[in-house]
C-alpha cells in the first residue's frame, strides 16, 4: 500500500493532520463524556488547529484558552463554552475576556479580590486554581504541583478565606498520564479540599488525562470519574484534554536537503527542531520516525540535524534500510500536538504547511507560509 505521505500533493516540510484519526480520538471522548457523566473541553494550548473545529465542535462543549487571543480564538473559530486559565491577569485582559468567556479560573486569591466585582457584574462563573501538592508528571517543566510552584493556591492559603463568589475550582497536575494517576489526583483534591466542595458548582480536573493513548485505561477512567460525581452529585465535572484530542493524528513530514559527514553521518532536513518541534530540545524527547530504527540497529544510522544555524539544532541519531538520498522523505510521527502551538519563526528558515488528510484520501492545504509572515512577526 502506497503510503500517503510520499505524495507530490503533500509538499514539504508539512504538518499533516489525518482527520480520520481526530475524529476516532473525539468518538472515544465522546464515550468517555456520556458514560461518565462529565464535560470535556479543549485546551488550545495544546491544539490550536482551528480548521478542524467544525469536526471537533460536533463532539466536545468547547474550549479552554490561557490568554485573550486564545479565548478569541475559541469564541470566534468554534462559538461554543470558552473557560479561561491564566497565572495572572492584567486589567486590559480582563476587560478584554468579560465579553468572551463563560467560565474564569484565576491563580490567586489577590487576583481574584482584585476582578470578581467586574467579572461578576458580567455574569461568568468564576473559579479558584488549587494546587492539590501531589505529584504525578514524570518532568519538572511540566509539574505544575512541583515545589515552588506558582501555579495554584493551596489548601493552607485557603483557610481563612471568604470564598462567597466562587463557583468552582480548577486543578491541574497531570501530563500525559493515565487514568489511575486521575484517580490518584481525585483523591488528593478530596483530601485536600473536601471541606470546599460542597458550597461549588463545578470542578475542573484540567488536562493531562491521555485517553486516547493505546493501553490507557478508558474504562477505569470513567468508573473513576462515576465515583468521583456519585460522592458529590452537585458538582458539573469538567476534563480539558489538549494532546490526547489530537494524539496521534498526523505527522511532520519533512526532507533531506543535504548530508555531511563529521565523525556521524549527518542528514540535513528541511525542517528545524528548535523552530518546528521545540520539545525535542525543550523536554527532550526523540520523535518516532516512520520505517527507522535506534542507531545501529539497521544497515544505515544518520544523525538527523535541523536547517537552522543553531549548533545543537539536532534531532537524534536513526538507522534506515537503505542509504538516504537527497530530496527522500522522512516522516515524524505525533507531531500535532503540542507542536505547531509552539513553532517559531527563528532564522526565517521556511516554516512548514499545514494541511489535512481528509477521510475521503484527498490533501486539503489549508495553510501556506511565506516572507511577509516572518517580516511580520518583526517591526
Amino acid at each position: 500500500m502506497t503510503d500517503p505521505m510520499m505524495s507530490s500533493d503533500i509538499p514539504s516540510p508539512c504538518y499533516v493532520l489525518e482527520e480520520a484519526r481526530l475524529e476516532a480520538n473525539l468518538q472515544l471522548m465522546q464515550r468517555v463524556q456520556e458514560q461518565s457523566g462529565v464535560e470535556i473541553i479543549l485546551a488550545l494550548k495544546g491544539f490550536s488547529m482551528w480548521s478542524t473545529f467544525d469536526l471537533v465542535g460536533q463532539y466536545l462543549g468547547g474550549c479552554t484558552a490561557s490568554s485573550v487571543w486564545e479565548a478569541k480564538l475559541a469564541k470566534y473559530e468554534m462559538g461554543k463554552e470558552v473557560h479561561a486559565y491564566s497565572p495572572a491577569y492584567k486589567p486590559a485582559d480582563i476587560d478584554e475576556l468579560v465579553k468572551l468567556v463563560d467560565h474564569i479560573s484565576f491563580n490567586s486569591l489577590g487576583q481574584w479580590q482584585r476582578y470578581k466585582e467586574q467579572v461578576q457584574a458580567a455574569g461568568i462563573s468564576m473559579g479558584l486554581r488549587v494546587n492539590p501538592e501531589h505529584r504525578e508528571a514524570e518532568t519538572e517543566l511540566y509539574d505544575p504541583s512541583a515545589p515552588g510552584s506558582r501555579l495554584g493556591i493551596k489548601a493552607a492559603d485557603l483557610a481563612t478565606a471568604d470564598l462567597s463568589g466562587i463557583d468552582g475550582f480548577h486543578v491541574h497536575n497531570l501530563c500525559e498520564c493515565d487514568s489511575f494517576a486521575t484517580e490518584r489526583t481525585i483523591n488528593a483534591v478530596e483530601q485536600k479540599f473536601g471541606q470546599w466542595l460542597g458550597q461549588l458548582k463545578w470542578i475542573n480536573f484540567g488536562g493531562g488525562h491521555l485517553m486516547t493513548r493505546q493501553g490507557y485505561d478508558v474504562e477505569h477512567l470513567i468508573q473513576t470519574l462515576k465515583a468521583f460525581k456519585a460522592r458529590h452529585p452537585h458538582l458539573h465535572v469538567i476534563l480539558e484534554p489538549g494532546s490526547a484530542v489530537a494524539w496521534q493524528t498526523g505527522p511532520l513530514v519533512a526532507e533531506v536537503v543535504d548530508i555531511v559527514t563529521n565523525k556521524d553521518t549527518i542528514a540535513i532536513l528541511d525542517i528545524s527542531a528548535t523552530a518546528h518541534m521545540p520539545d525535542v530540545l525543550e523536554m527532550p524527547y526523540r520523535p518516532a520516525v516512520r520505517h527507522a530504527g535506534e542507531a545501529g540497529e539497521k544497515a544505515y544510522t544518520y544523525k538527523l540535524g535541523g536547517n537552522s544555524c543553531l549548533a545543537g539544532d539536532v534531532i537524534d541519531d536513526y538507522s534506515f534500510d537503505a542509504p538516504l538520498e537527497i530530496g527522500q522523505r522522512i516522516i515524524f510521527e505525533d507531531m500535532i500536538h503540542y507542536t505547531m502551538v509552539k513553532t517559531t519563526f527563528f532564522n526565517g528558515v521556511e516554516h512548514p504547511h499545514i494541511g489535512i488528510l481528509r477521510q475521503d484520501g484527498k490533501f486539503d492545504l489549508v495553510r501556506s507560509f511565506n516572507y511577509l509572515d516572518f517580516r511580520n512577526r518583526l517591526s
